[in-house]
């Protein structure tokens, strides 16, 4: 194994320790990922029944929202992870050793994947409980992770690009919140044909998360229909090299200041 693997391994190791003793930190976001799934879908269903949802399962509608939640909940805890380490001294022991300095950054990266992966699957497994029923069978369902994945990966970088800019638990955490207005301010509870709003309308069509929630509901309702798959893929894509890029630099900042 190369070092910068085996850098990479130990640290994200060590984060997903500092996860498992600290299994609360977790279960705000699940809960919050838990309402939108239960809540909407029971206080909103009826609303299925008009002639733009053609039909679908207002269950496969919402749960989109409810993965995203969870992918900008979970992910947001890499950020979260390193202000514990810069603000414990731990970030500054580490300049000191051959450790990889892109090792660190990946290290809570990866753990947040990780723990995002499996409030993924609990929202999935509660979700076919109620009934659920994926269009695009197995290979959909694991669609739907690498959707939720990808998106989360790109919050994490601009998560750990604010903490490494800032150095700051409060600061960070308030860079963070841009990603809820995305979450709302989309085609969250109804097609977009149905937004009557013209601003909220344009809003929803220049939202990348709108995209997103497009390419997982093809995936639920219609089955492999490509064009939104592709056009969701290719969005998280182009995020995940903007705020993974932007971590890179942040860190490099950060270590020519330490």
């Amino acid at each position: 194994m190369s070092p910068f693997l085996a850098h990479t391994y130990v640290l994200t190791k060590r984060s997903v320790i500092v996860l498992l003793r600290n299994p609360f930190t977790v279960i705000p976001n699940l809960f919050i990922s838990m309402f939108f799934l239960l809540v909407y879908s029971g206080g909103l269903s009826g609303i299925a029944s008009l002639p733009a949802f053609e039909g679908a399962d207002y269950l496969s509608f919402i749960l989109p929202v409810s993965i995203v939640s969870a992918a900008i909940g979970g992910a947001g805890g890499a950020g979260q992870s390193l202000i514990r380490d810069l603000e414990s001294g731990y970030f500054a022991r580490l300049l000191q050793t051959p450790v990889s300095r892109l090792a660190i950054v990946l290290g809570p990266i990866i753990a947040g994947m990780l723990q995002l992966l499996v409030q993924t699957g609990i929202i999935l497994a509660v979700a076919f409980l109620l009934g659920l029923r994926v269009e695009a069978g197995v290979g959909g369902v694991l669609v739907l992770l690498l959707f939720a994945i990808g998106w989360g990966l790109a919050f994490a970088g601009y998560s750990v690009a604010i903490a490494l800019k800032t150095k700051n638990a409060q600061a960070a955490q308030a860079g963070t919140l841009i990603f809820f207005p995305l979450l709302f301010l989309s085609t969250t509870f109804v097609p977009l044909e149905l937004i009557e709003a013209t601003w909220l309308r344009v809003a929803a069509v220049m939202n990348p998360t709108t995209y997103l929630f497009d390419a997982m509901r093809a995936v639920l309702i219609d089955g492999w229909v490509w064009q939104p798959i592709l056009i969701g893929a290719s969005v998280i894509a182009i995020a995940c090299a903007i705020t993974i890029g932007l971590s890179v630099r942040s860190a490099k900042t950060a270590f020519s200041r330490d």
